[in-house]
């Protein structure tokens, strides 16, 4: 078994000189509320505040990051949930997708995914064991436990990373309903739409011409 730790200064520069200016300038702004320009979230998870439905589906299908890298390395995206443009089968149990990911997790090694997935696991989900295929299931079971408990819904998770603006990504022909549900809500939180035109001005985009 291998143990998570996460090292302090993994990702400031090896050089003891810089790694102290690094170290002194993130103690100076790592309390401050985030104001993130592109969350990577769906509006609708704050506007309906539901508990999310299992960790294959908060953490792998809606991830293009994750599917996309383990495609590159040879992995069906049908076998990791993802929907055919065909219509065709692809798998359905959260956990058999969550297995295929934990079986293949090493490929992230030294990617930006891993490094934001096992902070994730670690600070947020308390897992102490490394991701592979042997602790598949302890990470699902763990993860899908805690989805299920208040302090995971989206608001309150929004409140806990201490986030002050978040905004999301959406065409410009989006209704926006789940931002006007938000809004008429009361709830407190900030969360905006930022304008993504690719769909009306990008002439090889699949809905070009229909838009």
């Amino acid at each position: 078994m291998s143990p998570l730790i996460l090292h302090p200064d993994r990702l400031f520069p090896p050089e003891p000189a810089v790694r102290g200016i690094a170290r002194s300038l993130y103690e100076g702004v790592r309390a401050l509320p985030l104001i993130s320009p592109h969350g990577h979230t769906d509006p609708a998870w704050f506007a309906r505040n539901a508990p999310f439905a299992n960790p294959a589906e908060l953490l792998i299908v809606p991830d293009h990051y994750v599917f996309r890298m383990l495609y590159s390395q040879g992995i069906p995206m049908e076998s990791l949930g993802i929907a055919r443009r065909d219509g065709g089968p692809v798998e359905r149990d959260p956990r058999r997708i969550w297995r295929t990911f934990a079986e293949h997790y090493h490929l992230f090694r030294g990617t930006p995914s891993r490094l934001w997935l096992d902070w994730v696991f670690a600070e947020v989900f308390g897992l102490d064991r490394r991701l592979d295929a042997g602790s598949a299931d302890l990470y699902y079971d763990a993860i899908d436990a805690a989805l299920r408990q208040p302090d995971f819904l989206p608001r309150a998770l929004f409140e806990r990373f201490n986030i002050e603006l978040i905004a999301t990504t959406e065409s410009p022909l989006d209704p926006l309903e789940h931002h006007r549900a938000i809004r008429e809500s009361g709830w407190g939180g900030r969360v905006i739409s930022a304008y993504r035109p690719d769909n009306v001005v990008d002439p090889e985009h699949p809905d070009f011409a229909a838009n």
